[in-house]
């Protein structure tokens, strides 16, 4: 069954409400895109076999405004007419956009998914997710220690965002190396607020001394000070010029309190920032991760099911010890009117991804128990 072009009108109605108003560009725009329409219609019929859905206009037109202004963005409407009379512009403009609307949305490559974004062991950890990023976002913070904290929580909710993101598409292993990233994020933040204000400022420190690193100060003079500076405490701690990088990305955790207490500190993430961060029973889960993220047969030949859940566990579990964070960071900055509403969210939600997260644990176990007495 062919599809008929929307109208005019409502045609304009779209573009207007992309700012595009110039009447000379719409007529363009609404000639080629029923030529478009044409066209699907005629692929659609030929490809029979195939059961396509009902055209989404709305993408159709979006496809064609996108490729339009990526190809005239920079010009005046002068130079635009020039487009207007050239007919290879006008067929490629057309035949790009149905080439990338039935490709992209109706032929588009999809893993089948364990779960879909309706499915509440998404739905409500995103939906926790999208409430504490409004709040972080909204927050103006003069504080640099709570500005940092913001947004260090704000980029791990992201993390969380796009794992969900990714698990619903049916990709599980490339999930499972974001969480690991999420994981160094949720380290940095514990040791941060455990540590206190000392620890603040040595990080601020190391982060001048990265950016010297990767040559990101523009004064030759405050790079060169910035090294000797580095060269300094790096003597004050035995340091030998090959640990310059470790030094300059740990070298913080010399400022933690009870230091004593990690004799075998070393300047790295598993020794050094998990340990101290209290969650080095996630030692062997990170190292699987980095396997991932580091292509090894495990990224091309690993078991969709298990990753599915070894990425959803320990995704809550970053999350559950980040929100903790998170609450208590709030609550010292918010009125007590917005930090009720937060209160409502949580009092609603956070029980429910409780028992989400344990049903996977149980889940987890039995699979594990059933596959060791096979």
């Amino acid at each position: 069954m062919k599809t008929t072009p929307i109208k005019k009108e409502y045609f304009i109605g779209l573009l207007q409400s992309l700012k595009i108003t110039n009447d000379e560009e719409i007529n363009y725009l609404y000639e080629i895109y029923e030529s478009i329409i044409d066209t699907i219609n005629q692929v659609t019929d030929l490809a029979s076999a195939y059961e396509f859905t009902p055209i989404n206009h709305i993408n159709v037109v979006l496809y064609l405004i996108n490729e339009y202004r990526f190809t005239t963005s920079t010009l005046p409407i002068e130079k635009k007419r020039e487009f207007f009379e050239n007919e290879e512009f006008y067929n490629q403009l057309g035949s790009f956009v149905a080439d990338k609307y039935l490709t992209n949305e109706q032929l588009k490559f999809e893993d089948e998914a364990f779960l879909n974004k309706f499915n509440p062991p998404i739905s409500t950890l995103e939906l926790y997710l999208n409430f504490s990023l409004r709040i972080l976002e909204n927050l103006k913070i003069s504080d640099k220690n709570q500005n940092l904290l913001k947004d260090l929580l704000l980029k791990a909710f992201k993390m969380g965002k796009c794992i969900l993101e990714l698990l619903v598409k049916g990709f599980e292993t490339e999930a499972f190396s974001t969480w690991r990233t999420l994981h160094e994020n949720e380290c940095l933040i514990l040791v941060l607020v455990k540590n206190g204000q000392k620890v603040f400022n040595e990080y601020f420190k190391h982060i001048q001394y990265n950016l010297a690193f990767r040559g990101q100060i523009h004064s030759v003079e405050e790079t060169d000070k910035i090294f000797e500076q580095i060269k300094s405490e790096m003597k004050k701690h035995d340091l030998k010029s090959k640990d310059m990088k470790k030094f300059i990305e740990y070298g913080y955790l010399y400022k933690i309190k009870n230091i004593d207490d990690f004799p075998h500190l070393k300047l790295n993430f598993r020794d050094g920032v998990e340990t101290v961060a209290g969650l080095s029973e996630y030692s062997k889960i990170y190292e699987m991760a980095s396997e991932i993220a580091h292509s090894s047969p495990l990224l091309f030949y690993s078991n969709r099911s298990y990753f599915f859940g070894i990425t959803i566990i320990n995704l809550y579990e970053s999350f559950f010890r980040l929100e903790k964070v998170f609450d208590i960071f709030y609550r010292q900055i918010a009125q007590e009117t917005e930090y009720d509403n937060f209160l409502h969210v949580k009092t609603t939600y956070l029980s429910q991804l409780q028992i989400i997260h344990r049903i996977f644990v149980e889940r987890m176990v039995e699979i594990n128990h059933s596959q060791k007495n096979k």
